[in-house]
């Protein structure tokens, strides 16, 4: 009998070890990780530079309170915000955190209640994040909730427009919705924000948990729009497995979180902060983003020849791929963990791809074996 609550819908594997993208459970059996933790994992499992910045760290100081001043904090913000429209950081835990800091600051900022989000997006489980959340299932059993959202559908221009009026604080949106089924930010779309933001003076959060830190081949999301938001939350790969997330601004803002207006115990701690550097310092090079947009091409080109266009269609940008499928995926995804890829949903019909940033071709290619393999024996030999 379990001492565990059950909110979570556990697998019945035991995983123990893991090195770059394999991970190994209690009875010695691999495994292709293509879930990284949700993202989180961006240089896989037990990076040696990530040893030894945890080991090296956790020789001089683990934790100390943000009464003090922070070099190491002062250092990761400038590598987050270098050559970006933002100037100010605010270090926390999560993405829930984050983007509870974000919420409470454009209240304070515009002295308006209204956040304008959108259906299937994911915001967090904290009580503003869920309500800003657009999906049923997170928010239901939880009894009246902030009633200062207005969630909208995704990529409808005309239903945005509708829902703008002089209460209205900020947009908060993922420019590619992770946990709502892999849906990216139409163009136009865009555009329609951008130009409400210049000529209301709404400001923009864009939430860049899971999309961040180089996940879709830049360092950020919305690098790859025309968009320019006010505020980015981050978290997931930032850490690469060790809790951290941060909230990005631009200067206009930061005279309205002083002293007092906002905080965190643990947020910025030393052990995150040597962590998150020594993650950015890698991952934010124009190397490595390269080889992840090389990486995410390759992916998508084995998916296609595999892939019946009648039965699957592919969406995402970078290592942050959606491959939607007419029939359920939970037995796909079973069936594949049997046969030693891990993968996670983000839907009912829609299965996730978030290996490693440090993936190799040569496992792309393994997984893409296990794939064939799981269609051929999941759906009805006579689909191929």
């Amino acid at each position: 009998m379990s001492s565990l609550f059950k909110n979570y819908a556990r697998r019945p594997v035991h995983l123990v070890k893991g090195q770059g993208t394999v991970v190994t459970d209690d009875t010695g059996k691999n495994y292709l990780d293509f879930i990284s933790g949700i993202a989180v994992v961006s240089l896989g499992h037990a990076h040696p530079a990530i040893v030894h910045a945890i080991q090296q760290q956790s020789e001089k100081l683990w934790h100390v309170s943000n009464l003090f001043e922070s070099p190491e904090q002062e250092e990761l913000a400038s590598a987050l915000m270098k050559d970006t429209h933002l100037s100010h950081a605010f270090f926390c835990n999560s993405g829930a955190e984050a983007n509870e800091a974000a919420i409470k600051l454009v209240r304070k900022h515009t002295k308006k209640n209204i956040i304008i989000t959108f259906e299937q997006s994911f915001h967090g489980r904290t009580f503003g994040a869920m309500s800003a959340t657009g999906q049923d299932k997170v928010r239901q059993g939880f009894g009246p909730l902030l009633e200062t959202f207005r969630i909208v559908p995704y990529n409808d221009i005309q239903q945005l427009e509708a829902a703008i009026d002089n209460d209205v604080a900020a947009i908060m949106l993922e420019v590619i919705q992770g946990e709502g089924g892999v849906h990216q930010l139409d163009v136009d779309f865009a555009q329609s924000i951008k130009d409400i933001c210049k000529s209301t003076g709404i400001l923009l959060i864009a939430d860049e948990v899971q999309t961040g830190i180089g996940r879709t081949g830049t360092r950020y999301a919305y690098e790859q729009t025309q968009l320019k938001p006010d505020i980015i939350t981050i978290a997931k790969g930032l850490g690469g497995g060790f809790p951290i997330g941060a909230m990005l601004g631009t200067a206009e803002l930061v005279d309205s979180f002083g002293p007092g207006t906002h905080g965190t115990t643990f947020g910025g701690n030393p052990l995150a902060v040597a962590v998150a550097q020594c993650v950015v310092n890698h991952v934010f090079r124009t190397d490595f983003l390269q080889q992840v947009e090389e990486k995410s091409s390759y992916l998508i080109k084995k998916l296609q020849t595999l892939l019946p266009k009648e039965l699957f269609s592919i969406r995402g940008s970078g290592l942050l791929l959606g491959i939607e499928c007419k029939d359920a995926v939970q037995t796909f995804i079973h069936q594949a963990e049997e046969k030693g890829l891990l993968l996670v949903q983000a839907g009912e019909h829609v299965i996730r791809l978030l290996p490693p940033l440090t993936v190799t071709n040569e496992q792309i290619d393994e997984a893409i074996g296990i794939l064939s393999s799981v269609l051929v024996s999941v759906l009805a030999p006579k689909q191929f």
